[in-house]
Order: structure tokens, then C-alpha cells, then sequence
């Protein structure tokens, strides 16, 4: 497999994981992008410019997600390996529950299937399978792919998504805090096994959530509730328990997006709710929290890849 385009321009999408009951399955990507310019240079080495979230803190060197999952994704057809000059810009909040390193990791495999003769090499099945190998599940690699709202599971023969159907009139609102939550904090907090009328009550939500994103908004709230992660995680996320509490309080479809601790609201009608994007005055210091609302109206799409100047 050669490579065909020596410079490409990527954009992938933030992601919202399990959306409350749908636990590492369900995932939607979100109105915010990172995007990245790839440029193959002659030697061997990395060049990389970091603009926005994690300017001060990411790597630039072969350490760094996009690289790794680009160096993989040319591996995995063939291709020759190169030297790389990136600019990266990153608007996707990091450590907040929004698919950052999914983002990260999509964003290196679509520079990669830009940049190759044979991009159907690398076609979106493909993708998935590259990507959950660096995140250990699809949930959010899914939607980050796929762009919508997917659904993701894993075979004998590995991880595999579908698109949903979503109304045109559902909507969504993440509401972002200051403070960050790893992943690996969040998940040590949950139990290896759960009650069986919990695992029944999550199948049946999980269900309703799919009918209610097809066009039944009045559904989402009964649709996103959960007994499998979002208790027993209370504890750790800090101010999001408040506030998921509070928006449910007031009728709203609101989850933890992701492991957290940013918190996610589906519906319609949510700039009128009071969510629009910004930073909504009624909701600052709950939780002692200042939190910073992007409101997204129509389906996001997935990861986008293009040569320059072709």
C-alpha cells in the first residue's frame, strides 16, 4: 500500500457515552471537533503543534494518540511509516467524559485512511476494530466513527456498531465543569457484579431509549434512567451528582456523559429550557461548580478526512 497524499486535513467529533442505561454500548457524538492537519515529511520525525486543550500537558512525540493510532493504522495496510508534522487543535475538553482519546485515536486512523491509494482499506468497520484496540471498548470510537447516536458490541469476530435512527427534533446540551475525573477513577468505583433486577431494569431502559431517540423526546426521560454505573459512581463525581440531580429534578433527560463528570441532556426545546450555549446563569454553583453549556440541534457527523490540495 503506497501513500497517495502527502498532506490531509481531519476533523472527529466529541462522543457522549452509555447516554444513562445503555452502559459501553450506546454512544452520540457531539457538536465539538478537534481537527488536525497531517503533513508526511522525509525523515523520520515528529513535528507536532498543539493548539487549545492539552497545549501545556500533551506529548509531541511518538507518545502522542494520533500518532500512535496513525503509525498503526499504516501498519495495518502496509504502508510505509513516515515522518509527521501535525497541528493539532483540540476543542474537545479532556478528562471530562466526552471522548477526548476516542477522538484522538479516530482522528490518527482517518488521517491515516486519507492519506493511503486504497482508503477503503481503512473503511469505517476497519476503524472500529483499530480503535477499540487502543480504548478497550466502542462506545464512543462508534459514534466518533459514525457520527449520530450507534449502538456497539463486541463478537467473536470483535467490535462491531449500527447507526440509530434519531428524530429530527431531539437535541442535545452537555454542560462541562472545571474539574476533571480520570476514567480509570471512575471505573474502580464499580462493582464486578450486579443485582439481577438491576441488569433487567438497564435491558428494558436501554430499549425505550433506542424507540424514544427515533422521534418519542417525551420518552427520554423514563428512557435515560439507570441502575448500573451512575449510583455507584455518586461519590467520585463531585458536582455532576448535584447537578444530574437537579436538571432530573426539573424533568429533563439528563445522564453523565460518559464516565463524567461533564453531564449530558437530551430533548427538545433546551435553548428554551435554559440551555443553550454558554454558560447558563441559573446553573452556576451547583455543585460549587461553574459549568459551561454546548448545545448542538441535528446529527453530528463522524470523523471527516481529506487531502490538501488535491
Amino acid at each position: 500500500m503506497r501513500i497517495a497524499a502527502d498532506h490531509v486535513r481531519v476533523s472527529a467529533p466529541a462522543t457522549a457515552g452509555n447516554l444513562g442505561p445503555g452502559f459501553d454500548s450506546l454512544g452520540m457524538a457531539l457538536g465539538v471537533r478537534d481537527e488536525l492537519e497531517v503533513r508526511a515529511i522525509a525523515s523520520r520525525e515528529i513535528e507536532m503543534e498543539i493548539v487549545g486543550e492539552g497545549e501545556a500537558t500533551l506529548p509531541r512525540d511518538e507518545s502522542h494518540l494520533v500518532v500512535q493510532a496513525i503509525r498503526a493504522a499504516l501498519d495495518h495496510v502496509g504502508a510505509s511509516q513516515t515522518g509527521l508534522a501535525i497541528r493539532a487543535t483540540n476543542r474537545i475538553p479532556h478528562g471530562r467524559g466526552l471522548g477526548s482519546s476516542a477522538a484522538a485515536v479516530v482522528a490518527g486512523i482517518t488521517a491515516a485512511r486519507a492519506m493511503i491509494a486504497e482508503p477503503e482499506a481503512l473503511d469505517r468497520a476497519e476503524a472500529l476494530r483499530l480503535a477499540t484496540v487502543f480504548e478497550g471498548h466502542p462506545d464512543n470510537a462508534a459514534p466518533a466513527i459514525y457520527g449520530g447516536a450507534t449502538v456497539a458490541w463486541t463478537s467473536s469476530d470483535g467490535p462491531l456498531a449500527a447507526a440509530l435512527e434519531v428524530g429530527d427534533q431531539i437535541e442535545t446540551a452537555v454542560l462541562v465543569p472545571g474539574a476533571t475525573l480520570p476514567t480509570k477513577e471512575a471505573r474502580a468505583v464499580l462493582p464486578a457484579q450486579v443485582p439481577h433486577t438491576h441488569a433487567a431494569f438497564n435491558a428494558g431502559r436501554s430499549a425505550l431509549l433506542v424507540h424514544a431517540l427515533a422521534g418519542r423526546p417525551e420518552l427520554l426521560f423514563p428512557a435515560t434512567e439507570d441502575k448500573l454505573h451512575q449510583g455507584y459512581r455518586a461519590d467520585v463525581l463531585g458536582p455532576a451528582t448535584s447537578l444530574l440531580r437537579a436538571l432530573r429534578e426539573r424533568g429533563l433527560a439528563a445522564v453523565i456523559s460518559g464516565a463524567g463528570p461533564s453531564v449530558l441532556v437530551l430533548g427538545s426545546g433546551l435553548e428554551e429550557a435554559g440551555l443553550g450555549s454558554g454558560m447558563p446563569e441559573e446553573l452556576q454553583g451547583v455543585g460549587d461548580s461553574a459549568w459551561r453549556c454546548i448545545h448542538t440541534v441535528g446529527r453530528v457527523a463522524g470523523a471527516t478526512g481529506e487531502p490538501v490540495g488535491v
